[in-house]
This record gives structure tokens, sequence and C-alpha cells, in this order.
């Protein structure tokens, strides 16, 4: 195997595993039998989810399906691997599918990169971006589709999708409520190597769609039943309505 960067599996819940790769993170939820990957790291980790799999004692045949939060590129770069190796279906939320087609494209600028730049933390952001993206900037997900509230309940954990735009219009989060886990995506997050602190929060500017959208959808997400919060980026934490508001209350502006 040829990761970019070591990667680390803690068991947060019975059934759920959270893999830190390239700075993002995916998430492997098991029944014993089958194995729902939820999102699937940069292009450059590629190696990685499939090692993680095995890491956990399944097959790559195990896999019944990934689900996307969203279509930017350190949350699908796996994604091509597993449709070759596997076949299984790949879900997201309605309008994220034509995000992940391509139709459009919402993510940040060639400008926003060079922007980085002007500080440490920007610049080793940005190489270890370019690095983990090469040769896979025009990724696509053409077996897309959208996850209906059937086919997402009869998965290994039994996920509900949570519809959160802003990031990108068809931003979904996900909740497992047997387990009380809330995979956010990048809707709420708890650190990034742009921020300066960890901590409930919101991606910087420059990487969301809609930041009126993202903040009320991530104000949102203190109704869900959850005690634990998988973020895509950031270590796992537990989960309180109350801290959220406070936390976005005090980032707000």
């Amino acid at each position: 195997m040829n990761y970019s960067l070591p990667v680390k599996i803690d068991l947060v819940s019975d059934s759920v595993y959270v893999v830190a790769g390239t700075n993002v993170n995916w998430a492997l939820v098991s029944d014993g039998s089958g194995v729902t990957v939820i999102d699937a790291g940069y292009p450059s980790d590629s190696d990685a989810v499939l090692d993680s799999v095995q890491q956990i004692g399944h097959q790559l045949t195990d896999i019944a399906a990934v689900l996307i939060t969203h279509a930017h590129l350190d949350h699908i770069g796996a994604i091509p691997t597993l449709v070759e190796r596997v076949g299984m279906p790949v879900y997201t939320g309605a309008e994220e599918v034509r995000h992940a087609k391509r139709e459009y494209l919402q993510q940040i600028s060639p400008m926003g990169m060079i922007k980085q730049l002007a500080n440490q933390r920007g610049r080793r952001w940005v190489a270890h971006t370019v690095r983990a993206v090469v040769g896979h900037i025009g990724m696509t997900v053409p077996s897309a589709s959208a996850g209906d509230t059937a086919a997402l309940a009869a998965l290994p954990g039994g996920l509900v999708a949570i519809p959160t735009p802003g990031h990108t219009s068809g931003h979904t989060a996900y909740l497992m409520p047997s387990e009380g886990v809330l995979f956010s995506g990048d809707a709420l997050v708890t650190g990034h190597p742009l921020l300066a602190d960890p901590g409930l929060q919101l991606l910087p500017s420059v990487f969301n769609h809609d930041e009126v959208r993202m903040r009320e959808s991530a104000l949102g997400l203190g109704i869900q039943p959850a005690r634990i919060l998988v973020p895509g980026h950031g270590v796992h934490t537990t989960f309180d309505a109350v801290e959220l508001a406070n936390a976005l209350g005090a980032s707000k502006g």
C-alpha cells in the first residue's frame, strides 16, 4: 500500500469506525456481515480506504454502499477504485448527485488556493492538497444516485439522510439512530489545517458555497438525537445541542 499519510482508525461506538486520512475523515459502519462506507478521502487515500475496510475484519466485497456527504475531491477520492473493485451503489443527496456528476462545480477556486499561501498554515495545507489530488482534478462520480429512505435504512447501520445545504447546495449529513452517531461531513467540523483552534465550528468561508445556509444547517443539526459527532475534518466528539449553539453563536462573523 502507498498512503500519502498514515491513517488512524478509532472505534467510536459499537459499530462505527472513524478513519483519519490526509486531513480528512471517512467512516466505516459494520454490522458484522456488511459495511457502509461514509465518504472516501482524497484520491491519494484510495489504498488507505480499501485497507481500512480490511483492517476492521471485512473483505471489500462486504461493502454494501458508499454514502457521500458531498462531492468535493477530499470526500470522493477512493470511489472510482471502489466502484471498479466492488461495484456497490454510491448514494448522496438528490441535489448533490448533479454535483457529483459535475453538471456544475462548487469548490475552492484556484485563486482561493493561492490566497492560502500567505501564511505557513495555508502553505502546508496547499502542499498536502496538491499532492493528494494530482492527476485527479477532473474526477467525477457517474454512478452517484439519490439514496431514498428505504435504501439507506437497509444498509449496515440503518442510516437516515439529513439535508444540510450550504457547504455545497446538496450537502447531506447522515444519522445512525441506533447508536446516536451523526456524520456531519463538512456541515460541521471540529478542526482543519486552516483553522487556528479545535472545537465545533464551520469551515473557513473560502470553502463554502453559501455561508448563511451552512450556518442554518449546522444549527439545525442540534435537534438530531445524536450523542457522538463524526465530522469530515477534525476529531470525533460528544454531541450536545447547547454546546453547538454556543459554539456557532460565539463564532458568528
